[in-house]
């Protein structure tokens, strides 16, 4: 629990300057924000080009479940690891969303002895990227809904409008609305049907992640489409006229964010799209950085190797021109269980029966993963109630099916109990067994590469599109978008569109019920089964458990 570490013998957190002279930064070359927390200039940063890349550890998971994965955690440790065995490595992590951190997750930031730290200040305002982000966002919105009301010169469609308006929370009640009501156009604006993202599905935090540097923001923002003509011409950013002020309010959240693990490491933590409804990975800056500084960078995908991890592999890898040399999938015996039919309010239902069912859901991520030509290692994230037998019988299939597997004990013992995993992971890479491709060309058709990821990846018999999806589809090859690649938006909680199907579902088929296109940030987005793109709050928030004392600390926060 964040609430309970004691900075101490376990950790050994120092001023960011020293964390920076680590890696070759000196002081005067920070944006300080407190002791703990700077950003560094893309001048700077830029100084470091000539370095030699160093080797690049990607690590994603199982499908998520109650019981717990620990894929933060072990990245974190994997990070603390390899510095104790003497490697000089560098991660590069997203920043959690406010939306989340109150509603479901209560902390984004790793946990026990595997944390990034300040943690209570990267889970909250941190640096400001994301509240620059969402005033970037309802800037553009504001400027369009502008022209609507000055005479409308673009000729713009009210009733096709796609840009929504953006907040970091989770607000169910805001996902659909109406905009203009209250005293006509001069008084209230054009009225017509709206909604709200939360920030993190915004386009321009896509865009922030996947930019190399200011100019690439500013053409990346200018290709935005925000709305359609009445005549179906679609309009951009750039002929609304203010992406420069919307450059100026990013101007700092492009800057990378370096903090430390407790036990002082160097990690970039910048970028923020989710996984499920976005490309999922931190900015490509953070990860060419920490390449670049390091001999070892760590990165995390967002949610499961379907997902942030296909996302990387298809889209980030591609447009950063990069690939892992070792991918981490991190596993648990109770996560494993839960695929297999066991519940987590019941315990007796977490046997030897559940982990032999749920075994199917990591067989088919090791697939995954094998079909990128990149070495694969699974992670046991170790619990102090798993018997000994469960996880040697994790241990024993992953030898069944050639992978490699390492237990982590990185959330009790830091750094420490991710040694044998880091050792594994160098090990790995040393072999020299990478042989990185893309799981689809950039050549074939939309549907082609929807359909590939929905086969290969997901393992669906097939893919249905509404009548709006195949008219979207037609329309984007016609306009020229047809060799983008795909960010399929759909449930994090399944291998397939539908969160109550657990394991590695079979005979089903993914449903497309829409599709947008991120021209900025270079992809097409099928939305599929019922995924929204505002989250909502569960019955008992996060935030129902936190509060600040007297002295000014936050408890609950975990």
């Amino acid at each position: 629990m964040k609430d309970d570490i004691q900075i101490g013998e376990e950790a050994s957190v120092r001023n960011i300057t020293e964390v920076a002279a680590s890696v070759g930064l000196k002081a005067e070359d920070l944006d300080q924000y407190g002791k703990y927390t700077a950003k560094v200039p893309l001048d700077v940063l830029s100084g470091f080009d000539g370095n030699k890349d160093g080797k690049l550890i990607m690590v994603t998971a199982v499908t998520p479940t109650p019981a717990g994965e620990g894929k933060t955690v072990t990245t974190i440790g994997l990070i603390q690891g390899l510095g104790r065995i003497g490697k000089k490595v560098v991660g590069a992590l997203r920043e959690p969303s406010v939306g989340p951190t109150f509603g479901v997750k209560g902390g984004a930031t790793g946990g026990g002895y595997s944390q990034v730290y300040p943690m209570w200040d990267i889970d909250l305002h941190f640096t400001g990227d994301i509240h620059a982000v969402s005033s970037a966002h309802n800037l553009l919105s504001a400027i369009l809904e502008n022209s609507m009301v000055r005479d409308n010169p673009l000729k713009i469609d009210p009733s096709r409008i796609i840009l929504k308006k953006a907040v970091d929370m989770n607000c169910r009640e805001l996902r659909s609305i109406v905009v203009g009501l209250g005293g006509g156009k001069s008084a209230g604006g054009v009225t017509h049907e709206s909604g709200f993202l939360i920030t993190s599905a915004s386009e321009i935090s896509a865009i922030l992640a996947l930019s190399a540097g200011y100019e690439d923001l500013r053409e990346r923002m200018e290709k935005m489409v925000v709305a359609y003509t009445y005549s179906g011409d679609m309009v951009t950013v750039r002929d609304l006229g203010c992406v420069g002020a919307m450059m100026v309010l990013l101007k700092d959240a492009i800057k990378p964010n370096l903090v430390q693990t407790l036990e002082g490491q160097p990690v970039f933590v910048h970028g923020f799209p989710f996984a499920n409804i976005a490309h999922g990975n931190n900015s490509i800056l953070a990860t060419k950085y920490a390449m670049k500084l390091g001999d070892y960078a760590v990165t995390e995908a967002g949610f499961a190797a379907d997902l942030g991890g296909e996302k990387f592999m298809d889209i980030v890898c591609r447009q950063a021109g990069i690939s892992p040399d070792c991918v981490v999938i991190v596993a648990s015996v109770r996560a494993l269980m839960t695929h297999g039919g066991a519940k987590t309010d019941e315990p007796e239902t977490f046997t030897r029966e559940a982990l032999t069912a749920g075994l199917s859901n990591l067989d088919k991520h090791i697939e995954n993963v094998r079909k990128y030509g990149i070495p694969v290692i699974v992670s046991i994230n170790h619990f102090s109630s798993d018997d000994p037998e469960h996880m040697q019988m994790l241990r024993d299939h992953c030898t069944g099916l050639g992978a490699e597997c390492v237990r982590s004990d990185a959330f009790a013992e830091g750094g420490k109990g991710a040694e044998e995993l880091a050792r594994k992971v160098v090990e790995v890479i040393n072999r020299g067994e990478k042989n990185f491709r893309f799981l689809y060309d950039d050549g074939i058709s939309l549907k082609g590469k929807i359909e590939t990821i929905a086969s290969e990846i997901y393992g669906a018999d097939g893919v249905t599109y509404s009548g709006p999806a195949n008219r979207t589809l037609k329309d984007l090859e016609a306009k020229g978008f047809g060799k983008l690649p795909i960010c399929i938006a759909k449930t994090q909680y399944s291998l397939s569109d539908n969160a109550d199907l657990k394991g590695a579902p079979k005979g089903w088929k993914l449903g497309v019920r829409e599709v947008t296109v991120s021209a900025g940030a270079g992809f097409v987005v099928p939305i599929c089964g019922s995924i929204m793109l505002m989250p909502g709050l569960s019955g008992t928030p996060s935030a129902m458990r936190m509060d600040l004392t007297a002295e000014g600390k936050i408890r609950g926060l975990k």
